[in-house]
């Protein structure tokens, strides 16, 4: 039987399992479930619970501290297994419907659409059902954490708009005389807000109570008047004077539609909006003065980067939305600035900037485009010059300008605005850029990529991100029925990956679909410049084709910032200012240009920001495809790999002495980083037949591939590697070769299985005895393990015991349990793995010190001795998970619990399997 969990905000924080109430204890402990409640479905980082949670004196070890709260979470919580870790935070593994408030929403917006189809029946049953579901204020047990005030005061606003929502419908069903007791009360909480003294002027008035519907709004404008110093909407005002007329058309329809409220309230689409629907992006039906178009096609995704915008553009006059060519950027401009033209009588206001080219034409550009001396809007003699004209038509009533395609004039425009804002208290600009206008007052709104499905999703994984929504609703636009399914899921996920999740490209894409198949168009996207560039005939040119927008991008750029982007074209990873220098052939020490270039190139939207403590770039791959053509033609490609091959050489033989220590804690993370780096340069080694860079890369990165745990591949990428032709560093071969065998051994390779073991060592040079390298150590116990030679390989370790490194000591003793295990010696085996465990402890590998433990727990496990194959087997895991918080250790776990089982503590190896089964 399927057990459901619920979890309750809407109020005091509530959990239950097939309605049966369960407590949770703790204050924080409740915060804690509230905040992931919030995010159901999706995974909240470290950082964001440690901000949320420790809003006074954060904890000195963060990733301890979550962690101890989330375990103890996860032992108070009823379902164990609905408390997920991944990637670096916690994720609270539900249905969306079984959090309260995301029922609320569905039930919210089902009732509002309902309401806007003319079914008010149906609105009301949906909305009463959504507004039930509130036992208190929202967050009742979070008040006083960082996090919760604006959650709540969405989900209050929200409400706010059902129950007036649910109010218009029952007004509509005849349901006056019920309603006006309720809007009294709800127009007394809320004095300033229009719409539901709108809706008591219709209770009143169906009522027969004319003179009070009167008296309702003469109060409402005293109040406006003197608290603000405004007028009531047109809306307002008219349906007054129709009250004042009897106008015979007076219904309770005359209603507004639409809260008239603050931006906050501005519905935001979740998926894809229907063309022609009433969506916030269709300002044609407004009757305020403006010049936005209605949209074209549909608006998809983009919710959260709605309301933070909306959110900026509450709080502050002026926002700029940054990101690269093709983002998207004009659409959510122009999408949210249509979902205000209500609450700015003085218009919403569209002015274009590809096509000048002249910095002084934008004054004269943004007054064209409000029409002043065609329409004559402007009473009087002539003002002195354009600006003043645009600030007399701002000052008139409160105006909202749009700003688009401000980054080859940034300057220009940034003056404008800046003098705008300054002598216009009433206007709000939105300028969407590639990068910031940088003028005091201005909030960036950075505009991503749409997100992206995983690389394996599957139908229903695919469809729930934004980039394959879209490139569904665009593909079935131009070949009717296209949908996702099992047959081609696999290339709908590669192109929107491969295209970043880029709107412009993934509209190219689809559009290719009426003539290519999608496993073919996936195919093709190696040439993605030449295949994506059917844009529509009436756009801009430079979005016409994949290749146009980033060469409008590139050729805004500085010769040095030029320069500096197509070498980092070669980084398949992350960039960082260390890595950056190398390339643009700078000091190593990092001089203030490198810093400066890299700012700049972030600025105007060709590298990203990613997260973290340490600055790291990453540039997408669209546009590094773009800056590899460019370093062709240049042809400047092979030295800047050579260049990249090299950084990353000698970062990694500076971190693989420390990969064998205390400090591997902090390089394992740093190295992890930079995998498609350091493949990138091991690949371009082998490609380029350089044995010797190829080798030491390979003997430096190696303790990195072992402690990863994928020990087949490790042993594949090192074989390659020593297979090639040509001399390498002795040492550095002795130590790949001998990482090899091991590895190999950690896979359960065998002589005779294909390994070319004799070739091999043939290209061994002369030894040098045991201290060239530690790794080379274990070299000849491998060897012998591979042959199943256990005298030979004990025989080889008993002449290294006394090895002067203590982590070679320490494996050498892990090779010679493994060893006495083969030759079925207990005794011996646990004899060595205690004394490899205090080697590693002595030389702080916690890894090596792991799966020492590991295989002592398994021993023990063997032998019966329940309580130190517990403790064992307890102490791998926590020690793997301080390496990399996401690791399951299922090994470690699985041994746990079969101790567990055997010790006769059942509900605890129940828990642990299930979390362990469970979903990541």
């Amino acid at each position: 039987m399927m057990v459901r969990m619920q979890v309750g905000i809407l109020g005091p924080l509530t959990v239950a399992v097939d309605g049966r109430q369960v407590e949770i204890g703790g204050a924080r402990l409740r915060r804690l479930l509230i905040l992931l409640a919030l995010e159901v479905g999706r995974t909240v980082t470290v950082e964001a619970l440690t901000d949320a949670l420790w809003t006074d004196t954060p904890p000195t070890d963060p990733t301890n501290a979550v962690q101890s709260l989330v375990s103890r979470l996860r032992r108070a919580l009823p379902i164990a297994s609905a408390l997920h870790s991944s990637h670096g935070g916690y994720r609270l593994e539900l249905p969306r419907e079984a959090v309260d408030a995301y029922r609320f929403e569905r039930l919210a917006r089902e009732g509002q659409r309902a309401l806007r189809a003319g079914d008010p029946a149906t609105a009301t049953t949906c909305l009463a059902t959504a507004l039930s579901l509130w036992r208190g204020p929202a967050l009742a047990d979070a008040t006083d954490t960082r996090y919760a005030a604006a959650a709540a005061a969405r989900l209050e606003e929200l409400r706010l708009s059902a129950l007036e929502d649910r109010a218009e419908a029952d007004l509509i069903s005849g349901r006056a005389d019920q309603l006006v007791a309720e809007l009294e009360e709800l127009t007394a909480r809320h004095p300033l807000r229009e719409r539901p003294r709108a809706l008591l002027m219709n209770a009143l008035y169906a009522t027969g109570r004319q003179a009070e519907a009167l008296r309702s709004y003469e109060d409402f404008r005293t109040r406006l008047a003197e608290e603000l110093g405004v007028d009531p909407s047109p809306r307002v005002r008219d349906l007054h004077v129709a009250m004042l007329r009897r106008d015979p058309a007076l219904t309770p329809a005359t209603v507004p539609l639409t809260p008239a409220g603050a931006p906050e309230a501005v519905p935001v689409p979740v998926g894809p909006v229907p063309a022609g629907a009433a969506t916030p992006d269709s300002p044609g039906a407004s009757t305020r003065p403006g010049n936005l178009r209605a949209p074209l096609t549909t608006f998809v995704g983009r919710a959260a980067e709605l309301r933070r915008l909306a959110g900026q553009l509450r709080e502050g006059r002026l926002v700029t939305l940054v990101g690269p060519g093709g983002a998207g950027k004009t659409r959510l401009a122009t999408t949210l600035a249509g979902s205000l033209a209500d609450d700015h009588p003085g218009g919403v206001w569209l002015v274009e900037l590809a096509a000048v080219i002249d910095p002084d034409d934008v004054p004269q550009v943004v007054v064209r485009a409000l029409g002043l001396r065609e329409a004559g809007l402007l009473d009087g003699p002539a003002p002195r010059d354009l600006l003043d004209q645009l600030v007399e038509a701002f000052s008139f009533a409160p105006a909202l300008l749009v700003l688009d395609n401000c980054e080859h004039l940034v300057e220009a425009a940034a003056r404008l605005v800046d003098e705008l804002l300054g002598r216009c208290p009433e206007l709000r600009v939105v300028a969407t850029s590639r990068e910031p206008l940088g003028i005091v007052g201005e909030a960036l709104c950075p505009v991503p990529p749409l997100a992206l499905p995983a690389p394996a999703a599957t139908v229903a994984e695919a469809v729930e991100s934004s980039s394959v929504q879209l490139f569904v609703n665009r593909a079935a636009a131009v070949w009717p029925g296209f949908a996702v399914t099992d047959a081609n899921v696999a290339a709908v996920v590669e192109v929107c990956r491969r295209l970043d999740g880029l709107p412009l490209a993934i509209e190219l894409a689809a559009a290719r679909t009426r003539t290519l198949p999608v496993e073919e168009l996936a195919a093709r996207l190696s040439d993605r410049f030449r295949l994506l560039s059917g844009g529509s005939r009436t756009a801009m040119p430079r979005h016409r084709t994949l290749r146009a927008v980033v060469t409008w991008s590139w050729d805004l750029l500085e010769s040095d910032e030029r320069r500096l982007a197509q070498r980092l074209a070669v980084f398949p990873g992350a960039v960082t200012p260390d890595s950056a220098a190398r390339l643009c052939e700078l000091s190593p020490a990092i001089g203030p240009a490198a810093l400066d270039l890299l700012a700049a190139l972030v600025d105007k939207s060709l590298l990203q920001r990613l997260d973290g403590p340490l600055p790291r770039y990453r540039m997408l791959e669209t546009i590094r495809e773009y800056g590899l053509e460019r370093l062709a033609e240049e042809d400047e490609v092979g030295a800047a790999r050579r260049a990249h091959a090299e950084y990353f050489l000698e970062l990694s033989e500076r971190a693989e002495p420390r990969l064998r220590g205390p400090e591997q804690v902090a390089w394992l993370p740093r190295l992890t980083a930079e995998r498609e780096n350091l493949l990138a340069a091991f690949h371009f080694a082998c490609d380029t037949g350089d044995a010797a860079v190829a080798v030491r890369l390979a003997a430096a990165v190696s303790p990195l591939w072992t402690v990863q745990g994928n020990h087949a591949e490790a042993a594949a990428w090192l074989r390659a590697v020593l297979e090639l032709p040509g001399e390498a560093p002795p040492a550095a071969r002795r130590a790949a070769t001998a990482a090899y065998l091991f590895n190999t051994v950690l896979s359960g390779g065998r002589v005779g299985e294909d390994l070319p073991i004799e070739a091999l060592l043939a290209r061994l040079p002369d030894r040098d005895g045991p201290d060239d390298h530690p790794v080379a150590a274990l070299l000849d116990p491998a060897l012998a393990f591979l042959r199943e030679d256990a005298a030979a390989g004990l025989a080889a370790i008993a002449r290294l015991r006394d090895h002067p490194d203590s982590w070679a000591r320490g494996t050498l003793l892990l090779m010679a349990a493994l060893l006495h295990g083969q030759d079925g010696d207990t005794d011996a085996m646990r004899a060595d793995l205690a004394h490899a465990a205090t080697a590693f402890r002595e030389t702080g590998d916690r890894w090596g010190l792991a799966m020492a433990l590991t295989f002592e727990a398994h021993a023990h496990l063997v032998l019966g001795d329940f309580p130190v194959a517990m403790a064992s087997a307890d102490e791998a895991a926590a020690l793997l998970h301080t390496l990399d918080p996401t690791a399951d250790a299922a090994l470690q776990r699985v041994l746990l619990a079969v101790a567990l089982i055997w010790h006769g503590d059942l509900s605890r190896a129940r828990a642990e399997l299930r979390a362990l089964v469970a979903p990541a």
